[in-house]
């Protein structure tokens, strides 16, 4: 059988068994095609080029071991496959950290912050770093930079480790543990660029998450009754960490309302992303300052 036929009916099989995606596809042809390719070991990027290719016996038996799992298990496939892309890059994934795809990779790709920044950063924290893809990434866009990523969660930053060692830049990024801003040390600072993607999911919308979701860790979604919950002190503190340049990129997802009832006069600049214009903003250390505290 041809590997684009699989590739089909593997959709048609997700599709019916009503598994959730958004953990690196949208779409059950594309989770299928991701699948299938994995599971045959070749690229991902290249379904055209494989769309004809005739697959062995092993190769059916490990695209049905691998989609029966995706099914039944109810997980991310990038925690079945252990391993997932952000910004055409590989990044090592496993329960211990929600899966990477965050949208503040999608300002750093397109260059949509560079003009606030004035300059390339020399120094760059990455907050709620999770399995430190947004360091990998800044650390790669501006070779120069120094950077500092933190979390709360030990098992995330196990992850992380991983991660800068595999992108060649743990030389460059220094991890901390801790809560928020609370992680920092004297001397990590003060920071030209903020990156945050931290967790931001209001207390009804996560009880209605579908089991994907569920399979991440709790700690690095859950935000509180209006999802504000982490995102209030960063908002008090942050400008203490900026230079007089410094700006603060923060993703915040489908909050919008809770945002705005939250910061009714804060001076935000909405940035233009794939799902749109009002899930990931940016604020200059002034527009900080001015944050009623």
């Amino acid at each position: 059988m041809r590997l684009i036929e699989v590739v089909e009916r593997c959709a048609a099989r997700l599709d019916a068994a009503g598994v959730a995606f958004g953990h690196g596809t949208q779409n059950a042809f594309d989770e299928a095609a991701w699948l299938v390719l994995w599971a045959c070991g070749r690229p991902l990027d290249a379904l055209d080029d494989s769309a004809e290719h005739t697959l062995s016996a092993g190769e059916c038996t490990a695209i049905e071991s691998l989609l029966e799992r995706r099914i039944h298990e109810r997980q991310p496939l990038a925690y079945l496959t252990g391993e997932a892309w952000l910004q055409g890059l590989p990044f090592h994934i496993d329960r211990r950290a929600i899966v990477p795809r965050s949208l503040v990779a999608e300002t750093l790709a397109e260059g949509l912050i560079d003009a606030w920044l004035g300059r390339e950063p020399a120094r760059v924290l990455d907050l709620c770093t999770g399995n430190g893809s947004l360091a990998v990434l800044a650390a790669l866009a501006w070779r120069e930079s120094r950077g500092v990523a933190s979390d709360l969660s030990t098992d995330a930053l196990a992850v992380a480790t991983q991660n800068l060692a595999r992108h060649g830049v743990a030389d460059r990024v220094v991890l901390r543990q801790g809560d928020g801003l609370a992680a920092l040390q004297p001397g990590d600072g003060p920071f030209d660029l903020i990156l945050c993607n931290p967790p931001y999911v209001n207390t009804a919308s996560m009880q209605a998450l579908p089991a994907e979701f569920r399979a991440e860790p709790a700690l690095a979604l859950a935000g509180g009754t209006d999802g504000m919950d982490f995102i209030r002190p960063l908002m008090a503190n942050a400008a203490l960490w900026l230079t007089e340049t410094g700006v603060l990129v923060l993703e915040i997802g489908h909050e919008r309302a809770h945002f705005d009832a939250a910061f009714p006069t804060l001076d935000a600049v909405w940035l233009p992303t794939s799902p749109g214009d009002d899930q990931v903003l940016l604020l200059s250390r002034e527009a900080l300052m001015e944050t009623p505290r």
